[in-house]
């Protein structure tokens, strides 16, 4: 985060960040790291989005990397060998017949996302 602050988009205002639920990944992290002046600037041009705790795509990524029993390696030349990377990921999960016992059920979500969706009254 403090590369993409202070060169890739150091003239941007707002940083937007869509991220995981990881208890790690907060503006209290920086101040870990940096003094608490140059943290408070960075976290102030930091707008964070999570993702929601269950059934986020990142969760499922995760989910189907764990089920191959594999990761991408730390560095990828380029989207061409990512594309490469997951190919073989998902003809070996293929040929394993991997699955997942995904158990947050539409029924579970119903309960515990409903204060995400509106409710309709029919009359």
């Amino acid at each position: 985060i403090i590369e993409l602050l202070e060169t890739r988009y150091r003239q941007a205002e707002k940083l937007v960040l869509v991220m995981d639920n990881l208890n790690t990944h907060s503006p209290a992290s920086l101040y870990e790291l940096l003094p608490p002046d140059q943290a408070k600037r960075l976290a102030d041009r930091l707008e964070i989005h999570s993702t929601p705790k269950h059934g986020s795509w990142l969760n499922m990524a995760e989910i189907e990397l764990a089920v191959a029993g594999k990761c991408l390696p730390d560095r990828i030349g380029g989207l061409k060998a990512l594309a490469g990377h997951c190919t073989a990921l998902a003809k070996e999960r293929n040929r394993n017949q991997a699955r997942v016992d995904w158990q947050f059920t539409t029924a579970d979500a119903r309960i515990k996302l409903k204060a995400l969706y509106p409710s309709i009254e029919l009359r």
